[in-house]
C-alpha cells in the first residue's frame, strides 16, 4: 500500500488529519508520494498542513472542513468517498473520550461519542469500500486502541467504542479480502498526541516507557497492512498487554485497572 509515485497515482483520505496519529499519517503518506483529502473540523490548521504537505511533495492535497459527529457532516465525506478521483487509502482517525465517568455524564455527550468513535466509522467504511470493491482495490484502516480489548477504564465508555471498531474492522476485513481490499483496526496504546489534552485527561502521571511515538505508530500500521493483517497492535510492550487482556482473568484485570478517568471518586458517592 505505499506505492511508487512515479508509476501509479494514490490518494487517501484521512479523517482528524490535523493532529496526532491523523497528522502522522498525512505526512508519512506525503512523503510516500500520495495524494491527499485530508478532514477536520478547523478550517485554519487544515489550510496549515495543507500548505505544509501539498509544496514540498508535489502532491494533490484536498482539504474537507467537516464535524463527522454529524449526519451533515458524514455526508460531506460520504460523496467525496464515491464521486471524483478514487480513493484508495481510507484512514478513520477521528474520535473522542470523555474525561468523566458515565454515572456523571449526559446522554448528550455519550451519543457524540458514539457518533464519532462508531457510527462515522461505520458509515465512512460502508462508503469506501463500495467503490474499492468494485475496482477490486483499496484500503480502510480504522484507528482503534489497546483499550478496546477491555474494560481498563472503569466508568467510561470510550473503551467499549473501540472494541466496536476493532471487532467490526476485522469482520468488514474478513468479507473484502475476496476483493482484494483490505480492512485493518490499528490498536495503539498511550501515544504522544493532543488527544488526551483535549479531553482534558491528566496522563501526567503515566510512566515515560509506556508511550509511542505517532511515527512509529503509523509506520507499523503500513508494514502490517502490507502483510494483510486485520488487527495492528504497535510496539511489543503493548502486544503482550493485549495477551495478557484477552487471556487473564477478569477479576485480575478489575484489580489491576489504572485508568481512572471514569472512575467516581469518594467525594462523589
Amino acid at each position: 500500500m505505499t506505492p511508487d509515485p512515479t508509476t501509479v497515482e494514490r490518494r487517501a483520505l484521512v479523517t482528524g488529519a490535523t493532529a496526532g496519529i491523523g497528522a502522522a499519517f498525512a505526512r508519512r503518506l506525503a512523503a510516500d508520494g500520495w495524494h491527499l483529502v485530508l478532514v477536520a473540523r478547523d478550517v485554519g490548521r487544515l489550510t496549515e498542513l495543507a500548505a505544509e504537505l501539498g509544496s514540498p511533495h508535489g502532491r494533490e492535497v484536498e482539504t474537507l472542513s467537516a464535524d463527522l459527529s454529524t449526519d451533515d457532516g458524514c455526508a460531506i465525506v460520504e460523496q467525496r468517498l464515491t464521486t471524483e478521483s478514487p480513493v484508495h487509502l481510507l484512514v478513520n482517525n477521528a474520535g473522542i473520550s470523555l474525561n468523566k465517568p458515565f454515572l456523571r455524564s449526559t446522554a448528550e455527550d455519550e451519543a457524540r461519542l458514539l457518533r464519532l468513535n462508531v457510527h462515522a466509522v461505520m458509515r465512512l467504511t460502508l462508503a469506501a469500500l463500495g467503490p474499492m470493491t468494485k475496482r477490486r482495490d483499496g484500503a480502510v484502516i480504522n484507528v482503534s486502541s489497546v483499550a478496546g480489548f477491555g474494560a481498563v477504564m472503569p466508568g467510561s465508555t470510550y473503551s467499549a467504542s473501540k472494541a466496536w471498531v476493532t471487532n467490526f474492522s476485522e469482520s468488514v476485513g474478513q468479507s473484502t479480502r475476496p476483493f482484494d481490499v483490505r480492512v485493518m483496526a490499528l490498536c495503539p496504546g498511550y501515544t504522544r498526541t493532543e488527544f488526551h489534552e483535549r479531553a482534558g485527561i491528566d496522563m501526567s502521571k503515566t510512566p515515560e516507557w509506556m508511550w509511542l511515538r505517532a511515527e512509529d505508530v503509523v509506520d507499523e500500521a503500513l508494514r502490517d497492512l502490507r502483510k494483510g493483517k486485520l488487527v495492528s497492535v504497535p510496539a511489543w510492550k503493548y502486544k503482550v498487554a493485549v495477551a495478557g487482556l484477552r487471556h487473564a482473568p477478569r477479576r485480575l484485570l478489575e484489580a489491576v485497572a489504572r485508568d481512572t478517568r471514569g472512575r467516581i471518586g469518594r467525594d462523589e458517592r
